[in-house]
C-alpha cells in the first residue's frame, strides 16, 4: 500500500460515461443508508445515464471476497461501518487524508485496476461547518472517539485555534484520540464520559456516538448555546439537537455531513464537477421525510 493523491475512476471525465458504469454503498447494516438516493440523484443531474449506485450488506469478514470479484464495470465505493478501517490493508493506494485518520470512507477504482482509499468525511465536515458560517473557533468539543471522531479532529486540526477535548468512555479510548492530535498537530484533552455534559459549553461540540447515547445530556444544553454537530441522520433530530435548538443554538446533522461528503465521492468516482449539491441535499430530506 502506498500513499497517494486522489484519483478518478476510468474514462470519465467529460465523456458522462461511453459504458455501464458501477458504484455502491457497502457496510454492515446498510439498509438505512441513503447514499443510494444522493448518488443516483447527482447521476441524474449530470447526465450519466449509464451509471448505477447500489448498497451491499458487507462485513470485514466478506470485504476481501467482494473486492477480489470486481470486473472493469466498478468505478467506485463508498464504505460505512464496520468497513472505514478494515478496508485499508485491501488497498493499493491511500490518500495521505486518509491515512491520517486510518479511515477510508471511499474507494476508486482506478483505470488499470487499482484501489485507492481516500477519506472524504473530514472536507465534507470542513464544507458543511463554512457552509453554515463556521470558520474558526477557540476550542472546541468532540462526544465520542470512533472513526468519525478522528474525522472531526481532522476536521478542527483546519479551523480549531485552541485546544479541543474528548470525551470518551475508557483510558484506551483516551490515549487514542490524544495520538490522533498529536499526528494531526492538534491540542487533545480528554475527560470520561461522565463529565460530557461540560463539553455544551463549548463554541462547538461535534458529537460522532451512536444513536440515544446523548439523551442524557439533553438537560445541560445551556441557554445561550453555540453550534451543535450531530453527525446521525436517523432519527433526526436527535434530542440533543432539539434542545439544541429550541434553546437558539446552530445546530448541523448528519445529512448535512452525507451530502457534502457524497459530492466528493461523486465528483472523484465520475470525474464530473460539480456535483449538484441541493439537488442531493432535496433528495436526501424528501428520502429522510418518507421514513
Amino acid at each position: 500500500m502506498s500513499t497517494t493523491n486522489t484519483p478518478h475512476a476510468r474514462g470519465t471525465a467529460g465523456t458522462h460515461g461511453t459504458a455501464k458504469r458501477r458504484a455502491a454503498v457497502l457496510g454492515s447494516p446498510i439498509g438505512h443508508s441513503l447514499s443510494p438516493v444522493l448518488h443516483r440523484t447527482a447521476y441524474t443531474h449530470l447526465g450519466l445515464a449509464d451509471w448505477s449506485y447500489d448498497q451491499f450488506e458487507v462485513d470485514e469478514q466478506a470485504l476481501p471476497g467482494f473486492l477480489a470479484d470486481l470486473d472493469d464495470s466498478w468505478a467506485g465505493f463508498s464504505l460505512t461501518m464496520p468497513l472505514k478501517r478494515a478496508v485499508i490493508p485491501l488497498l493499493d493506494e491511500v490518500s495521505p487524508a486518509a491515512a491520517s485518520v486510518e479511515a477510508v470512507n471511499t474507494v476508486v477504482r482506478t483505470e488499470d485496476g487499482r484501489l485507492h482509499g481516500d477519506n472524504t468525511d473530514i472536507p465534507g465536515l470542513l464544507a458543511a461547518l463554512r457552509e453554515r458560517g463556521v470558520t474558526g473557533v477557540e476550542s472546541a468539543a468532540v462526544l465520542g472517539a470512533g472513526a468519525t471522531a478522528s474525522s472531526a479532529l481532522a476536521a478542527l486540526a483546519h479551523l480549531c485555534h485552541g485546544p479541543v477535548t474528548a470525551y470518551v468512555r475508557s483510558a484506551a479510548r483516551a490515549d487514542e484520540m490524544r495520538g490522533w492530535g498529536e499526528r494531526l498537530g492538534i491540542e487533545v484533552r480528554t475527560e470520561p464520559w461522565e463529565r460530557a455534559a461540560r463539553a455544551l459549553v463549548e463554541p462547538l461540540v461535534i458529537a460522532t456516538t451512536p444513536a440515544g447515547t446523548t439523551d442524557p445530556l439533553v438537560v445541560d444544553v445551556p441557554a445561550r448555546p453555540g453550534t451543535l454537530f450531530d453527525v446521525l441522520y436517523e432519527p433526526w433530530p436527535t434530542p440533543l439537537a432539539a434542545a439544541w435548538a429550541a434553546h437558539g443554538g446552530a445546530v448541523l446533522g448528519g445529512l448535512d455531513l452525507l451530502v457534502h461528503q457524497a459530492v466528493l465521492q461523486v465528483e472523484r468516482m465520475t470525474g464530473c464537477a460539480p456535483a449538484p449539491v441541493e439537488a442531493m441535499r432535496k433528495a436526501g430530506e424528501a428520502a429522510l421525510h418518507e421514513r
